[in-house]
Order: structure tokens, then C-alpha cells, then sequence
């Protein structure tokens, strides 16, 4: 493990002194530490480790936040091998070896957000941990879609995420009440938040999730103005902006990697690239809240093993024939259904071709491992 640190990232009052435990205790509580992560740690762990949040990722380097000021990490070792899962990324709490600088280990996480990687179906591509917030951005224009929309939503949900939805570009757009009425469908109870993102004063509504201490992400395609809309949260040309193609009103990557930025209300924002590709992996219970209204006509079925396909007393059937159930999202459903089962299918199989190799040897009649002669 090697360390960067940046002189010029380390407020000067920090290099002076250590400050004491009232200011450290306020530092951390103003990154989002609560007892969730406190009660991980023991007296003499605290006493020799300094806590610190991964404010940015970029590569197998990280940037660390931490009473003491900030500094950059190269990842190395343990960290940047074994599962995908259990390595570093932005959001993760981290304990410094209070001396040396070194990181010792990560902190369990309140949520993660994690997709399959494009390339690879069997690997996971972590995106963010401990977020309280998903501000899910799409624009009112053409790259608009309740599908993808809804794969967002499976994602907070699983990870106990509380998502909003923020409809961008609506001064751009002639009429917004058929977005607004479209996005009805996917569940009474999400918030929907209508906003021009290059107004600083349309953001407003957006404080209410933005108090101390609370993690907000942004997810969306690239073009939707998610760079737009961090700099009006944060009143200032923090991140590059670009424009769409007319075509098909879908931009370009303006963010490269993933950081978190402090508010002035007492929040942290996180910024990541525009994802095209949502592959989702684990989602048993987010697919089930994304789609309760479903879950609860798959449940109203009058047989238990129903395949919702000709079976008398199907509710399922019953609700797409009243149009209650639009056949767009029970399709949506079936296929992210689908990719799960075929998930599953693949993970059996894979431990099921490991399992000769993870057999312990056999012992002999005395217990003890046969020897060779």
C-alpha cells in the first residue's frame, strides 16, 4: 500500500494539529458517521484507528476524508483482489491505522448499489455504499423510459435505499404532465420531483433529503443532467457539462468516476457516469417492492403455483384484461424475473463444478490424514 497525499487538499488548520475528540466527533458526524459504524468498532480498535469516508474512486486509486484532512490512497494487496464485493469504493467507511496512514479494513455497509459488468456476466462492478438517497434523473425528451426507470427503482429498494425521481429538461419540453402521468404507474408513494436542474432555485425541493449527514446519490443515463444539477446543488461549476445528440437526446460522458461532493446544507452528493446498462444482480426483494402492486396479484391468484398464463382465477390475467395492469410493466417485470432465475441458475452451477475441489481430504481410520508411503 502506497500513499499520495496532497498538501493542498489538507486544510492548513488540520496539518497544525490533531484536533480534539468534540471537533473530530463533528467532522465525522458532518461525512455521515453515525452508531451503525461506531458500534462496529471496539475502545482500543477506535484508540488506534482513525475512521475516514471514501469520498472518490477513480481506478485503483481512492481519495479519503477523515478529521485530519484529506488524502489519496493507492489500493493494493487484499484490496484489490479476492471478491469484488468485499474491496473498497466510493461512499465505503474505512479505518486508518492512526499512525501510519495505512488502511487496515472496511467498515459493513448500510447499503450498495452493484451491477453485472457489461463484459463480464459473472462479475459485479460496485457503485456506491451507504447512500441514504437515490435521486434517479431522466429528462423530459426521448431518452424518457418507464423500463429503465423501474430497474433504478429494484436497485434502491434492495439496498433499503429511499428513491426519488426527478424529471430534468422541463423547460425544454412543451407539455411535462404526460411524464408525470406516466411515471404514476410505477407506485403512489414515490416522490416525483419536477425541476429545471440549471435554475439554483428549482432545487429547492430537492433540500429536503439533503440535511447533515445524509448520503444522496444521482443515478441516470449520461444526458440527463445529472452534472447540471450537482452544480446547482452546490451553487458552483463543480463538474463539467455537454450537450445531447439531437437524434435521440442522449449525451455524452461528461463524469469519468465516482466522487462524493460536501453541500452547503450539511449533505453529501455523489456523482457517477451515466450508466447505459443496468444489469442487476440480487434483487429478489427490491423486484418485489418495485413492483408490490404485482406481487400482491401474483399473491391474489387462486392457485399457489399459478403462471399467470390461462389459469382460471388468475388475478394477474385479470388486471391486464381490466387494463389496471399495464402489459409494459408485467412484461418488464417478467423479464427482470427472468434475468434473476437465469442469475441463480448460473451461481448453482458454479458451486455445483467447485464443489469436488472444496471437499476436504479424507481422513484415515486413526483420524489423522492418510500419508503416502
Amino acid at each position: 500500500m502506497t500513499e499520495k497525499t496532497d498538501p493542498s487538499d489538507v486544510p492548513p488548520a488540520r496539518q497544525a494539529q490533531t484536533p480534539t475528540p468534540s471537533e473530530a466527533g463533528n467532522a465525522l458526524a458532518d461525512l455521515g458517521w453515525s452508531g451503525f459504524y461506531c458500534d462496529q468498532l471496539d475502545p482500543t480498535e477506535l484508540a488506534q484507528s482513525q475512521p475516514a469516508r471514501i469520498m472518490a474512486h477513480n481506478g485503483q486509486e481512492i481519495t479519503l476524508s477523515a478529521p485530519s484532512g484529506t488524502r489519496r490512497l493507492q489500493l493494493a494487496g487484499k484490496f484489490t483482489k479476492g471478491d469484488r464485493q468485499d474491496r473498497p469504493t466510493v461512499g465505503d467507511w474505512v479505518l486508518l491505522e492512526r499512525d501510519s496512514g495505512q488502511l487496515q479494513r472496511v467498515l459493513r455497509r448500510k447499503s450498495l448499489f452493484k451491477r453485472k459488468l457489461p463484459s463480464d456476466a459473472n462479475a459485479v462492478q460496485l457503485i456506491a455504499a451507504n447512500v441514504d438517497t437515490l435521486f434517479i434523473v431522466t429528462s423530459c425528451n426521448q431518452d424518457f423510459n418507464l423500463s429503465r426507470l423501474e430497474r433504478y427503482l429494484a436497485l434502491a429498494h434492495e439496498s433499503a435505499v429511499t428513491p426519488v425521481l426527478l424529471l430534468t429538461k422541463a423547460d425544454l419540453c412543451d407539455d411535462p404532465k404526460p411524464y408525470l402521468r406516466a411515471v404514476a404507474e410505477l407506485g403512489e408513494e414515490l416522490p416525483v420531483e419536477l425541476l429545471n436542474a440549471t435554475d439554483p432555485d428549482a432545487v429547492v425541493a430537492l433540500l429536503q433529503w439533503c440535511g447533515a449527514g445524509q448520503t444522496i446519490a444521482l443515478m441516470g443515463s449520461s444526458g440527463t443532467g445529472k452534472s447540471t444539477l450537482i452544480n446547482s446543488l452546490l451553487r458552483e461549476e463543480r463538474q463539467a457539462t455537454g450537450s445531447i445528440r439531437q437524434d435521440d437526446a442522449k449525451g455524452r460522458h461528461t463524469t469519468t468516476h465516482r466522487s462524493l461532493h460536501l453541500l452547503s446544507q450539511g449533505g453529501l452528493l455523489l456523482d457517477s457516469p451515466g450508466i447505459r446498462e443496468l444489469n442487476l444482480t440480487g434483487i429478489s426483494i427490491g423486484l418485489s417492492q418495485a413492483f408490490a402492486d404485482i406481487a400482491a396479484l401474483m399473491a391474489a391468484c387462486r392457485f399457489s403455483r399459478c403462471t399467470h398464463q390461462q389459469e382460471p382465477g388468475c388475478a394477474v390475467q385479470a388486471a391486464l384484461a381490466a387494463g389496471s395492469l399495464e402489459t409494459r410493466r408485467w412484461e418488464n417485470f417478467q423479464k427482470l424475473q427472468a434475468e434473476q432465475d437465469l442469475e441463480t441458475t448460473k451461481t448453482t452451477q458454479r458451486r455445483e463444478r467447485r464443489a469436488p475441489y472444496d471437499r476436504p481430504n479424507r481422513p484415515g481410520k486413526d483420524g489423522a490424514k492418510k500419508r503416502r508411503r
